[in-house]
């Protein structure tokens, strides 16, 4: 017969082989999950450079045409294609207005919240600067917030409690947000990526409510300054 004892010792000795198995499925399945983690985070990252890479490719062949056309013997109009290629450069720089494929995104309080007296502030800067990173990250070629063109040295910064754009303040808790990408397609997929993304929550956290607007395929940015000419000058 066996002793108390001896019951006590198997006892024992399953525990330790069971706690020994435990830690043996651990470690053995531990590394598979952190595998699967980091291939994930490697295929985003592959997406998002090959997306780059097209878009630098759509580039390279915008200025291959633009350069042919300046080398062809028979373009009977270089004084036009010179005028284009300025008007396009003063479109991304803010110079001149430009449209395109795009979607507009406002901002305003929560009615439920207003109505039960909460406290609702404008945008903050941290807040909207991140919000503009990330359109950039994904193919926002123009933005203007508020009517304030954002262009290469825009600064969205924070002076003395006020979010300022352009050194303008934003002191509106209603604000539109009109952004240009490359097509619609693009406009689309950036639609996308908002609804599934945490801003609408961090914007409620702030009493705010960030609308998500259907894509269009005529959005337009004024300009950030007004090209005035001076009437003492006259063509000839």
């Amino acid at each position: 017969m066996m002793t108390k004892k001896m019951y006590r010792n198997i006892t024992l000795v399953s525990l330790i082989i069971g706690f020994m198995l435990a830690v043996q499925y651990n470690t053995v399945q531990n590394p598979t999950e952190r595998n699967t983690v980091d291939i994930w985070e490697i295929r985003q990252q592959l997406s998002q450079e090959k997306e780059r890479h097209s878009e630098l490719l759509t580039q390279i062949n915008d200025v291959t045409a633009t350069v042919n056309q300046y080398e062809d013997v028979e373009f009977d109009n270089p004084e036009l294609l010179l005028q284009q290629t300025v008007d396009n450069l003063k479109e991304q720089a803010g110079i001149l207005p430009t449209t395109g494929p795009g979607m507009t995104l406002t901002i305003e309080p929560a009615e439920e919240l207003l109505q039960f007296g909460y406290e609702i502030k404008p945008i903050s800067p941290e807040l909207l600067i991140r919000l503009v990173n990330d359109l950039y990250r994904y193919n926002a070629q123009a933005i203007e917030i508020g009517g304030k063109r954002l262009t290469y040295n825009s600064a969205i910064r924070d002076i003395n409690g006020k979010t300022m754009v352009n050194s303008e303040a934003i002191d509106d808790t209603n604000v539109e947000i009109n952004i240009i990408t490359q097509s619609f397609d693009q406009a689309q997929k950036l639609k996308n990526h908002l609804l599934a993304s945490s801003f609408p929550d961090e914007f409620y956290i702030d009493n705010l409510v960030l609308t998500v607007h259907e894509p269009s395929e005529r959005i337009r940015i004024n300009s950030t300054v007004v090209v005035q000419k001076s009437k003492y000058l006259s063509e000839k």
